[in-house]
């Protein structure tokens, strides 16, 4: 069996912020009635974490879920626990209608750092990156330039990006030439 690698192999570049590709995360499509008592069980269950509320990301420790859609959540943990993870979701809600799938080699993960994290992802996606409007802890499922994405912000100076694997490369590029030295807006 060959050994698994992300999409940059770390890839990093270091402009007015710093743009690292965060090589292989395990990442779980979980879908299903969020408002069941047994799939909140389940997840707090194999992560840790509680199910978030709309647009919200609960993070601790290496585990994360990420409210996706109203019947949809993503569960993050280390590359290798993944299988493991749905293996339990699986076990934990037989005979309920829901669906737990792996997809953490389909995705690529990126990490924007620095004083002006927000200001990058501001050019390229059409979202409000004001504090206010987008603090810690929030999540988004958007598009950045013409590719869908979602991210959060662990912290005020993170932002943690997620996107296919198949658009890495071409994500990196834009996130890099946003990150530019001397393409600063400094509107935050």
């Amino acid at each position: 069996m060959s050994n698994a690698v992300s999409a940059l192999q770390g890839a990093t570049y270091e402009g007015y912020v710093t743009v690292t590709e965060m090589g292989l995360r395990g990442m779980i499509t979980l879908r299903g009635d969020l408002s069941s008592a047994k799939l909140k069980k389940a997840v707090k269950a194999v992560s840790g974490v509680d199910v978030p509320g709309v647009n919200s990301c609960v993070l601790k420790g290496d585990q994360a879920v990420a409210w996706m859609s109203p019947d949809e959540l993503l569960l993050m943990c280390p590359h290798d626990r993944a299988d493991t993870a749905v293996e339990k979701l699986s076990t934990a809600l037989k005979g309920q209608h829901f669906l737990a799938a792996n997809v953490s080699d389909a995705r690529a993960v990126f990490q924007v750092q620095g004083q002006a994290a927000r200001e990058v992802i501001a050019k390229l996606a059409p979202v409000d990156m004001s504090p206010d409007a987008f603090p810690a802890g929030h999540f988004r499922r958007t598009r950045l330039a013409q590719t869908p994405a979602a991210f959060y912000m662990p912290d005020a100076q993170t932002v943690e990006l997620i996107c296919f694997r198949s658009v890495a490369g071409y994500v990196f590029d834009l996130l890099s030439r946003a990150a530019t030295l001397g393409a600063e807006v400094e509107y935050f």
